[in-house]
């Protein structure tokens, strides 16, 4: 004889618990926000960039300011070499007005801390790489550092 008795038609299937489904979702926004970073340009222009030898990586690359030169990635505006700053095409006689926002947008204290990266396609003409590099010499933009891909060692 047992204690307990069991009816036979009582045995369904309990509810599932959605207790801790908050506590999962929210460890998974945290997760995502934490690891994912957010581009801030979107490139107009196609970049392959040049390989060197010796290459050194930027320390804080929130100082960084970029410049895109390359080949219209829309072939309908054209395959000659344009200027990108920040999400628009530019001429080179917009790069004063460009470094003078950049440096704005900086707090006064890392200003002259700033340092503006070309991303130049390794099929660009040098002639409209001079002329970016003497309009931000003139804008007094003397820190200037050029994006490579590492290359391989054979």
């Amino acid at each position: 004889m047992s204690k307990f008795k069991t009816s036979k038609s009582n045995k369904e299937v309990p509810a599932i618990s959605t207790a801790s489904l908050p506590d999962i979702i929210f460890i998974l926004l945290f997760f995502f926000m934490v690891s994912v970073s957010m581009r801030t340009n979107t490139p107009l222009v196609t970049i392959h960039l040049p390989s060197a030898t010796q290459v050194q990586k930027l320390e804080k690359k929130s100082l960084v300011s970029y410049i895109y030169i390359g080949e219209p990635s829309n072939k309908a505006l054209g395959t000659k070499s344009r200027i990108q700053l920040n999400d628009a095409f530019a001429t080179v006689r917009q790069i004063p007005e460009f470094v003078a926002k950049e440096r704005q947008a900086r707090s006064e204290a890392v200003r002259n801390l700033l340092t503006f990266a070309l991303k130049v396609d390794k099929n660009t003409k040098m002639g409209i790489v001079t002329d970016v590099k003497q309009e931000l010499r003139k804008s007094n933009a003397l820190k200037i550092n050029y994006s490579t891909l590492r290359a391989k060692n054979e």
